[in-house]
């Protein structure tokens, strides 16, 4: 007996063990069927849920791919879009330049605004022809409204111009109904206003009459409207007058070139009596 309670207090440690175990598998044995349940559902839900993370993932990365897809189709939708806009919106202005039948049978060529140089005194523009097709310096640019400018310089393919609304344009004018006889300038500031100068306050000239261009210019051929006159005021020898232009300048697109105004001897007569020899003497921009 007493060898027994020995082995036992010797060995206390393992038999506790084995007692622990016993009394686990007890437990494991009657709840095993409860724990294995829990443990399939957890594991099931567990399964499910890492499933739908997975088909979220790919249903979102799917999505975006095909979100890539239809931009690009919008895209060039959007693109194919604009550029049949702009086809039929210069093809509707190219049609207007020859509204007037007599302009689109004299030989004028027809050229686009392509850029424009800003300036509160020294406005330029550049069209989209050039010597290859028929453009020469001093050649008149107009639209059916009226007078844009001249070339003033000339490439392959391109022509500076410059516009009534530049500081150094200058244009002999007339009036419709008075036939009263001025020089067209432009001095800054509104796009849309210019003066007439040199017209004497002895002439018959009326607010609203328009301006044309006459045969005394140099370049221009004559009865190009210019502008109307909006203000008439008296100064000491000349009448100080405002016109409105007749061309709007902030929504030019297409121009017509007209053909190069030559009369050499018109020229030459005029500046006949001029002194070719003494500097300081300059011809006249008109």
């Amino acid at each position: 007996m007493q060898k027994f309670f020995n082995f036992l207090v010797k060995h206390n440690a393992y038999l506790l063990l084995l007692l622990y175990c016993s009394v686990a598998l007890l437990v494991i044995r009657f709840e095993q069927d409860d724990l294995l349940s829990k443990i399939r559902s957890g594991g099931t839900e567990l399964q499910a849920s890492i499933s739908d993370k997975i088909t979220s993932y790919g249903y979102l990365f799917n999505l975006r791919k095909e979100n890539e897809r239809l931009m690009k189709i919008n895209a060039e939708l959007l693109s194919n879009v604009l550029r049949d806009q702009t086809v039929l919106h210069d093809e509707k202005n190219r049609r207007a330049l020859f509204a007037d039948s007599a302009a689109a049978s004299s030989g004028y060529i027809t050229a686009r605004v392509i850029d424009r140089k800003f300036s509160s005194r020294e406005n330029m523009l550049l069209i989209d022809a050039g010597k290859k097709r028929g453009i020469r310096r001093d050649m008149t640019v107009l639209t059916p409204q009226g007078l844009v400018g001249r070339v003033i310089f000339v490439s392959d393919n391109y022509a500076k111009v410059m516009p009534v609304i530049h500081s150094d344009f200058k244009v002999s004018v007339s009036s419709d109904r008075s036939n009263a006889l001025g020089i067209l300038s432009w001095n800054g500031g509104a796009e849309h206003l210019a003066a007439i100068e040199h017209v004497p306050i002895s002439s018959p000239l009326k607010k609203g009459e328009m301006m044309l261009t006459t045969d005394f210019s140099t370049f221009s051929p004559r009865s190009i409207p210019v502008g109307r006159v909006i203000r008439i005021k008296p100064d000491k020898l000349f009448y100080s007058i405002d016109i409105r232009l007749a061309v709007d300048f902030s929504s030019l697109t297409y121009v017509l070139v007209a053909p190069l105004k030559t009369d050499p001897e018109k020229i030459e007569a005029f500046h006949e009596d001029l002194p070719q020899e003494q500097p300081g003497i300059t011809n006249p921009v008109n």
